[in-house]
C-alpha cells in the first residue's frame, strides 16, 4: 500500500496501491502523494510496468501529470493505463489536458498506451491479475468504479455502503476485501464504520479497512473482526 489515507489525511498518503505478481507492477490509483510515497518507499516511476485508474478525484489521479511527464520524457516510455470506458473523457478534458497539452501532445494516448474497460467485464491487466470493474455508489452522477481481482480480492476504491454487493462477492468466492471506511458518520460519500460493523461476521471478517482520516490509532480494537490496512506494508491478496 503506498498509502491508506482519506482525501483530507495528513498523516497518511492517498489510498494507493502497488499489485506486484509476476515481476510485474500495477500501480493502482496515482494521487497527489503517489510520487513522494514511492520516492518514500525507494522507489520511482520507472519500475512500474501499468496503471489501472478507478475515477477521477485527485487523491486518485493529482499525481498523474508527473507520472505522465516523467513517462514521456525521463524514461521514454508508454505505459499501459487501464480505465474504464466512461472515465476516459473527463480524465483528459477535465484533469490533465491543462497540464499535460503542449505542442503536438493533444491526447491522453500521447502519454499513454490506453485501454479502455467494460463494466463487469474481466480484463487482463498484466500477467497474474486479472480485474473486473464494477461501477459503485460514490458521488451522484460522478462515475466511480470498485475492482475484482482475480476472483478473489475485492478493492472497493471510494464507495458507499452496498450489503448487498458485498454478500454478492463473498457468495462468487471473494475472500478479502480492502474497503474504504469513513470513521465517523454521517457516510455521504463512503461506508462508515458503524454501516460495516452492520454485517454479517462472515462478511466482516474478510474486510481489511483504509482509507481513513488522522483519527485511525483511536479506532483501534472498536473495528470488531475487521482490521487497518496499513500504508507501505504488503498484503497477500490471494
Amino acid at each position: 500500500m503506498l498509502g491508506t489515507g482519506s482525501a483530507f489525511a495528513k498523516q497518511y498518503y492517498n489510498n494507493n496501491a502497488l499489485l506486484h505478481a509476476h515481476g510485474q507492477t500495477v500501480l493502482l490509483d496515482c494521487g497527489i502523494t503517489a510520487p513522494l510515497a514511492l520516492h518514500r518507499l525507494g522507489k520511482s516511476f520507472s519500475e512500474i510496468d501499468a496503471l489501472l485508474i478507478s475515477h477521477i478525484h485527485a487523491d486518485h489521479v493529482g499525481g498523474m501529470e508527473e507520472f505522465a511527464f516523467q513517462m514521456k520524457f525521463v524514461h521514454k516510455r508508454k505505459v499501459p493505463l487501464y480505465i474504464p470506458a466512461p472515465l476516459i473523457e473527463p480524465l483528459w478534458e477535465t484533469t490533465l489536458k491543462g497540464g499535460l497539452m503542449q505542442e503536438e501532445l493533444t491526447s491522453l494516448d500521447a502519454y499513454f498506451e490506453v485501454h479502455p474497460l467494460q463494466e463487469g467485464e474481466r480484463a487482463f491487466i498484466s500477467p497474474g491479475i486479472e480485474v473486473t470493474p464494477i461501477r459503485t455508489k460514490h458521488i451522484p452522477n460522478k462515475a466511480s468504479y470498485s475492482f475484482f481481482i482475480n476472483d478473489t480480492f475485492f478493492y472497493s476504491a471510494d464507495m458507499k455502503f452496498d450489503a448487498g454487493l458485498l454478500n454478492q462477492l463473498v457468495e462468487q468466492g471473494c475472500t478479502k476485501i480492502f474497503h474504504d471506511c469513513q470513521l465517523k458518520p454521517p457516510g455521504a460519500v463512503h461506508a462508515t464504520l458503524d454501516q460495516l460493523l452492520t454485517l454479517p461476521a462472515s462478511i466482516q471478517e474478510r474486510i481489511w479497512l483504509m482509507h481513513y482520516d488522522d483519527t485511525m490509532p483511536q479506532y483501534r480494537g472498536r473495528t470488531g473482526p475487521m482490521q487497518f490496512v496499513e500504508q507501505h506494508k504488503v498484503y497477500s491478496i490471494d
